[in-house]
């Protein structure tokens, strides 16, 4: 048994906490994630740093926001440079490992983790860079439109469902090693790309909602300038769809949902088999969420909260159950990590954090009034950086190019009422506009994504011409030391992979 607890961080893709049981959706069925939040912390208004996969994971590893280390888009590089807490946690004694999806952009596939045991879901070039010197012209293939609306349904397979089967397998059996090695903790990231779209669902799970009455989108279209330019983007000013098509695609994405669940249920039941689950803190979480069809748009990049809410569950030792309503953040999570497992003692940082540690809330200690989440956008769909303050009831965005939103929360939680122009909010969205001012400069952050951009469109063009170079993972595995081969003992192999171990027994490593 470790003295410091092992860390478990599960994270789907695109998965909206409004979406869940566990956060109070009358349909969608969450059960392990509802046991997990029975015993343990549900944070409430937890927020993505940036409703884009690439920008809201780089941020997640680094504990800073896009801006501070080029995160821009989902082509931008993440620099081998930027330490993250897998950095920080071998510091400190951990066995770091990732299996699944975290779009790293670069010939650094690893980022401090000692072992990846999928390769990556998407491209790890620098081919899906935006373009902002001609953001009015129609993205490239690549980027999203209507089709998976309009396509969505059920089939046996597809390539998310290959992708995250292969997740689930991998985590589960690294989970059964590390209990054959218990004298050192580790921390491992186990990342879905479910319920992503394109929402097609296996039909096991679609079935779970037979006859139960699809929810449709019942709030007005969004009007302020962003989710204009969104809905053109998405093709959805020039695609029609049916409510009969906007129910399948929820039904999917609902039922996706419930797939995800079931593998948090499969990592917890293999954590317990292995008797490490006592000894292991479990976070469920995600890079972002999905409008799905609410305010009229669809996918993530807006600043609303379908998009840019996460959901946020923490349980195991020292973790009470409750509920947090403090806003918090994907960067929260690196510090809080670090308190886990070096309380008192962190290693040097080699950068400063953005976020703060969650520990104490989650311990039960009472809300911090001044919490703040913090979210950016720099990617398709716009053309200026557009930034965002949540901190008590207030949620503040601006950009430059449109006019200020202001939302409360508390009595507004639809984002319906834009208290910007209200005299009577006038020293409020002052306020927040000079705190806007003073941690960001918009300007320079939108000369260094326009040459950030030009940058990557050049080196992608030149990567293009003549013999291909991948910077994708290519997962070790040296198939000759597997299972039972003719140098080895067959007992002893027999012996040495089962859980529990075979009294006297000595275990691989």
């Amino acid at each position: 048994m470790t003295t410091r607890p092992n860390i478990v961080v599960i994270m789907a893709d695109q998965l909206a906490p409004q979406f869940t049981s566990t956060y109070g959706h009358p349909i969608v069925q969450t059960p392990h994630l509802d046991a997990l939040a029975a015993r343990g912390m549900r944070f409430d208004a937890a927020y993505t740093n940036s409703p884009l996969c690439a920008p809201a994971r780089f941020s997640f590893m680094a504990g800073q926001l896009a801006t501070r280390i080029g995160a821009y888009d989902n082509a931008a590089e993440f620099p081998a440079s930027i330490p993250t807490f897998a950095h920080y946690l071998r510091q400190v004694g951990y066995r770091t490992c990732l299996t699944g999806k975290m779009h790293f952009v670069g010939p650094d596939q690893l980022h401090g983790f000692e072992d990846r045991l999928t390769t990556d879901v998407y491209p790890s070039d620098h081919a899906w860079t935006p373009n902002w010197d001609e953001s009015n012209e129609r993205i490239d293939k690549w980027y999203h439109n209507m089709d998976s609306v309009k396509e969505a349904g059920t089939a046996a397979t597809t390539f998310q469902l290959d992708y995250d089967e292969e997740v689930a397998f991998t985590a589960k059996r690294r989970i059964f090693d590390y209990a054959k090695h218990h004298d050192t903790p580790f921390a491992m990231v186990v990342s879905f790309i479910h319920p992503h779209d394109p929402y097609v669902a296996r039909p096991e799970f679609w079935d779970r909602y037979d006859g139960a009455e699809i929810d449709l989108p019942v709030s007005p279209m969004a009007e302020d300038p962003h989710s204009q330019r969104l809905f053109t983007a998405i093709e959805a000013a020039d695609v029609e769809v049916t409510d009969e098509q906007v129910a399948r695609a929820r039904r999917a994405y609902y039922a996706n949902t419930t797939y995800v669940d079931a593998k948090i249920g499969e990592i917890a039941q293999t954590l317990d088999e292995a008797e490490l689950l006592d000894d292991t803190i479990i976070v469920f979480t995600a890079d972002h969420g999905d409008m799905l069809g609410e305010r009229g748009l669809w996918y993530k990049m807006s600043t609303l909260d379908h998009s840019m809410r996460v959901p946020m569950v923490m349980a195991g030792p020292g973790i009470v159950h409750g509920t947090s309503p403090e806003p918090c953040s994907l960067i929260d999570l690196l510090p809080t990590m670090l308190d886990w497992s070096a309380p008192g003692a962190w290693p040097t940082l080699g950068a400063d954090l953005d976020g703060r540690s969650l520990a104490a809330a989650a311990g039960g200690a009472a809300p911090d009034p001044d919490a703040t989440a913090l979210g950016e956008y720099c990617g398709e769909g716009s053309a200026h950086p557009i930034f965002m303050i949540r901190r008590g009831r207030w949620k503040y965005v601006q950009c430059d190019i449109d006019p200020p939103m202001l939302f409360d929360m508390a009595a507004d939680p639809g984002e319906l009422d834009n208290l910007a122009a209200d005299p009577a909010h006038a020293e409020t969205e002052a306020a927040f506009a000079t705190e806007v001012a003073a941690r960001w400069d918009s300007a320079v952050i939108r000369a260094d994504v326009l040459a950030s951009q030009r940058m990557r469109r050049a080196v992608h063009a030149g990567m293009s011409v003549g013999r291909r170079v991948d910077w994708d993972y290519q997962p070790r595995r040296d198939a000759s030391e597997e299972y039972v081969r003719n140098h080895m003992d067959w007992t002893v192999a027999a012996a040495t992979t089962r859980f529990p171990p075979v009294d006297g027994a000595t275990a691989r490593s």
